[in-house]
């Protein structure tokens, strides 16, 4: 075919000449709506080389001007007559010509990738393409890249900086920092996949950064083929983990750089000896897996967010076929809550000798493209927060986020209901925090809250319930007063002083059930813990005057004890002794539960605690799901 396509070389460069594209493409474009936020697919298409222009090759790839579309075309040997050209398009979100640089790439797909891992999230880069591609060439120019942004210092905040690269060859993980040992993909008791024995190293400078990318490039397994020397035979995954130590309760960021093996035609493995058609299987395999995952996760992610039209079955993400997808399971899970995005470099050869091979590569790449579709009639909702708009968000951060207010400003510049959805739990806090006298504590809960607001109201959509929107708009708008104030009683908050919370101070208001925090005395300093900056929490019981005389604390000591002289405690005269007197009362602790961020209510674990010692009232709210109380705003 290559003697055919040589002899025929100044014929296939008329018949492109003549041809003209279609008014618009054919392919990708067909289904109305938008491409998945959280997934964009680009094509790189690399200069000819040397070699292939020397041999008389001529360009079979073409970019459509003003569009993402490459036009391919593949010249056909008729049974009589003259060669013909067969023609053919591909769309996708970005493409990048014969003249544009790794760090043009870098700055329009990556580089967005890495304040979304410092913040919290995850953030995966796919190169893919036929072997001898440019995919090794891109991937190594943008990790430099990765490393420049990351120790610049143009982040904002301290984190720590560990980085892992293993190798997948087959169903077989290697640690290419650790001298090509061999480690184990695994799952443990929590689900979580692990890479059991890979060494995992924490940089603190760029240099440091690229010798460990070096280190493990020239480790890599390579081999050659009918279409590169040293072509790559395994998956590289250079993991980079960001560490947040300011919030301890946030996962860290994670950034993915993935250089895939190169896939093959059938054409080019007929030379090929057993082992390497093996590999070659799996190599394809795991491809189609990948593709396959890619694509179910962003469905799923469009199911989850936001009330949908779309009537099609839970999506399935088959993470488990493939020792390369199962090493990125928390990518993938549709169960997992990490945010994610990713971002599919695929690497475009331009011979028209391997237009068939090119073909393929931007068919997986369109295919990993999903299309989301317009949602119509969806109007906004006050407990829907995947109906808001940026306006309708900041109103309600404004009026929900406690004492100080958090800036909506700073919360939310520019994203709307579901983007905030998407925004890592790391970068929530951290906006959060820069509003002034806002803590960690109540960052923390008001993000649960956000949240709980947006599981409420999807799981009030999947049971298809219509309740009255007059009902959602005020508590005093029930038909069943008694029900709504049961529902209230599920937080620390008084339900019938929501007027004065704001006025009167919470030391003039103290009552049954609430939580305060509080300083532990010298004697309590063993059992009060665990409340938010090191102080104690505790749910107000009684006043002590009020309590039995055989009431003991947690320590055994009476809290009410009797003195001669005194007999009638309980009484006026107690009464009037407690009004002179510094007050305090009888309080159970609040400790720590098993679940990060949850409490539970120690009844029989009680404390005296003096109102002087009281710093300020702590909301919490109980969850049925989890059995435990957390703190809320």
């Amino acid at each position: 075919m290559e003697q055919f396509l040589l002899e025929n070389a100044e014929r296939f460069k008329l018949l492109v000449s003549r041809f003209k594209p279609n008014a618009a493409p054919t392919k990708g474009g067909s289904e109305p709506g938008d491409s998945s936020p959280d997934i964009l697919v680009s094509a790189r298409v690399r200069p000819m080389l040397e070699d292939e222009t020397d041999q008389g090759f001529p360009v079979g790839v073409y970019l459509r001007d003003g569009t993402n579309t490459l036009d391919f075309h593949e010249l056909r040997r008729p049974v009589r007559g003259l060669p013909t050209i067969s023609s053919f398009n591909y769309t996708v979100d970005r493409v990048f010509g014969p003249d544009a640089t790794t760090a043009d790439i870098y700055e329009s797909l990556v580089k967005p990738l890495v304040p979304w891992a410092w913040g919290g999230g995850i953030g995966t880069m796919f190169a893919y393409g036929q072997t001898g591609s440019g995919k090794t060439f891109t991937v190594s120019g943008l990790e430099q890249l990765v490393a420049e942004t990351l120790m610049d210092g143009s982040l904002d905040g301290e984190r720590k900086i560990h980085i892992c690269i293993i190798e997948l060859a087959g169903q077989t993980a290697y640690d290419l920092l650790n001298s090509r040992k061999q480690i184990s993909i695994l799952e443990d008791s929590f689900g979580t996949t692990q890479m059991a024995g890979a060494l995992e190293h924490q940089v603190t400078d760029k240099s440091s950064l690229l010798e460990l990318i070096k280190a493990a490039a020239s480790l890599r397994h390579t081999a050659p083929t009918l279409k590169n020397d040293t072509s790559s035979r395994s998956h590289a995954i250079c993991r980079i983990r960001i560490e947040n130590p300011l919030i301890p309760s946030a996962e860290d960021g994670l950034l993915y750089l993935i250089d895939l093996a190169g896939s093959e035609a059938a054409r080019d493995k007929t030379d090929h000896d057993a082992t390497r058609m093996k590999e070659s299987r799996e190599i394809n395999t795991s491809l189609s897996v990948l593709k396959d995952c890619i694509r179910g996760r962003a469905l799923a992610d469009a199911d989850v967010l936001g009330p949908s039209t779309n009537k099609r079955q839970g999506a399935y993400v088959p993470f488990r076929q493939s020792t390369l997808t199962k090493t990125l399971k928390h990518v993938f899970d549709p169960a997992s809550n990490r945010s994610c995005r990713t971002v599919v470099v695929a690497c475009v050869n331009p011979c028209a000798a391997d237009v068939g091979a090119s073909k393929n590569t931007l068919r997986y790449a369109e295919m990993l493209r999903v299309v989301v579709p317009k949602k119509k009639g969806v109007t906004y909702d006050l407990n829907v927060p995947a109906t808001w708009n940026n306006e309708q968000l900041r109103s309600w951060i404004e009026k929900n986020s406690g004492n100080p207010p958090i800036s909506a400003s700073l919360l939310a510049p520019h994203e709307t209901g579901p983007q905030l959805l998407r925004l890592p739990l790391s970068e929530f806090l951290t906006r959060c925090l820069k509003s002034d006298g806002v803590s960690p504590e109540q960052a923390q809960a008001f993000q649960a809250k956000f949240w709980k607001l947006h599981v409420d109201s999807s799981q009030q959509q999947r049971s298809n319930k219509k309740p009255d929107p007059a009902s959602r708009t005020s508590t005093t708008a029930s038909s069943n007063p008694s029900q709504t104030r049961l529902e209230l009683l599920d937080c620390s908050a008084d339900p019938d002083a929501d007027s004065d919370a704001g006025v009167i101070p919470f030391k003039q208001r103290i009552r049954p059930g609430m939580v305060v925090s509080f300083d532990p005395p010298a004697e309590y300093a063993g059992f009060a813990v665990g409340g938010p900056r090191g102080k104690g929490l505790a749910v107000v019981l009684s006043p002590v005057w009020a309590v039995s005389r055989r009431v003991k604390d947690v320590r055994g000591a009476l809290v009410n004890p009797v003195t001669e002289g005194n007999d009638d405690a309980h009484g006026a005269e107690g009464k009037g002794k407690r009004e002179r007197e510094d007050e305090a009362y009888l309080c159970a602790l609040v400790m720590p539960g098993l679940l990060p961020g949850s409490y539970g209510v120690g009844l029989w674990r009680q404390v005296v605690v003096q109102v002087s010692r009281m710093e300020e009232e702590v909301l919490m709210e109980w969850d049925e799901a989890t059995r435990y109380y957390y703190l809320t705003v």
